[in-house]
């Protein structure tokens, strides 16, 4: 007879996050803690922040059979095509071994239009994987990287034990929606996940959709946040928030990396410039939801005229972010370094793999993003490179 272990989730086999919630039904996972969490200016961060991107429980067992109960939250657009179940990927040793997916749970019903949010809760539900290999292994549940997931407990068939962090280097980085990893298929093929899965690295990604916006809480948080490496990916959101005029832009970018300083005075830390995004390229932002062919795409409703006067657009900020690291910060800072982000995805990897939606890469895109990444970063004479 098959004994059942029941194991409440708890701090201890969580990896990738920076806070946890005691909910009503079990622990939510944060990537902001709560003292940052309590200036997010809007439900956009908040949702995104509480997404668990880069999360995963890790454990040691001999398990054949494993189920971790969830309560998801998933969203909805109203006009737009059904947001498909969260993906849940379990690795082996650090393969991937299997996927899954848990039906129900809350939803998040979000108008594009108007910004306005809201929840209607629903029941808990399980992932259920069977036919493990027997012998002892580490086993990791990457969390849906784009679905709220409240933790309730794990159920096996053979006791486990949590894997101890601080035995990787931990690589923390912060972007956009794209780091996030919008439009990737499962939560181990996001770009920063196939990166460090692939260098052996600890990753903390703090890529929030449509928040990555110099946000002071942010910086503070990774200035407080164990790191062996940092990147921060700029630009994007910037454009398509409206969210400054250049002369913001450039104390904001050098308020930012002060901050991240404060806490890691030496650390290798990487400024990672705005990927090809031909909506923005020479028109500034704001961004504007276009359906207009049936599923969602965008638009950028600037004008470009008005970039003479200070408006932003990539290649501004591109020009800018090269100049901050390379005239006005390397001077004494010989650990802080610039890549062009057209290096990562320019005119021909646009052209072979086109941005599905005008704005996010495809599954695709984001492998080839990560190959570059660690092509140029970490590896030979690579910025972050041991």
């Amino acid at each position: 007879m098959t004994t059942t272990i029941t194991t409440p989730v708890t701090e201890d086999l969580l990896h990738g996050h920076l806070d946890v919630e005691r909910t009503r039904r079990g622990l939510l996972p944060h990537r902001l803690p709560a003292r940052a969490r309590r200036q997010v200016p809007d439900e956009q961060l908040a949702m995104a922040e509480s997404q668990p991107s880069g999360v995963r429980l890790a454990f040691r067992t001999r398990a054949t059979a494993i189920t971790l109960h969830t309560v998801p939250t998933k969203r909805a657009y109203p006009g737009v095509p059904h947001v498909p179940d969260g993906v849940y990927d379990l690795l082996v040793d650090g393969t991937l071994t299997a996927r899954t997916s848990v039906p129900g749970g809350n939803l998040r019903t979000v108008d594009l239009a108007t910004g306005r949010f809201e929840l209607t809760e629903g029941p808990a539900g399980s992932a259920r994987f069977t036919g493990l290999p027997a012998h002892d292994k580490t086993v990791e549940i990457w969390l849906p990287h784009t679905e709220t997931t409240e933790l309730i407990a794990l159920e096996t068939d053979a006791p486990l034990t949590a894997v101890p962090t601080g035995t990787r280097k931990r690589w923390v980085h912060h972007g956009s929606s794209i780091s996030h990893g919008s439009n990737a298929a499962h939560p181990t093929g996001t770009w920063p996940a196939l990166v460090a899965n692939g260098a052996g690295l600890d990753l903390v990604n703090l890529g929030f959709g449509g928040s990555a916006l110099l946000d002071p809480f942010t910086a503070r948080t990774i200035r407080d946040t164990r790191a062996d490496l940092i990147s921060l990916k700029i630009g994007i959101n910037l454009v398509n928030a409206d969210a400054m005029r250049l002369r913001a832009l450039v104390p904001a970018v050098h308020g930012f990396l002060d901050t991240v300083r404060d806490g890691h005075p030496t650390t290798p830390l990487l400024v990672v410039s705005p990927l090809l995004c031909p909506l923005h390229e020479d028109t500034p932002g704001p961004l504007a939801p276009d359906f207009s062919t049936g599923t969602l795409r965008f638009r950028a409703t600037g004008d470009p005229a008005d970039v003479a006067t200070g408006r932003l657009t990539l290649t501004v900020i591109r020009e800018e972010l090269a100049r901050i690291v390379a005239e006005r910060r390397a001077d004494g800072d010989h650990a802080l370094h610039h890549l062009d982000g057209l290096a990562l995805y320019g005119e021909p990897e646009h052209d072979a793999h086109p941005l599905p939606d005008g704005l996010h890469p495809s599954p695709e895109a984001h492998r080839l993003i990560a190959r570059r990444f660690t092509e140029l970063a970490l590896t030979g004479g690579g910025p972050l490179a041991s």
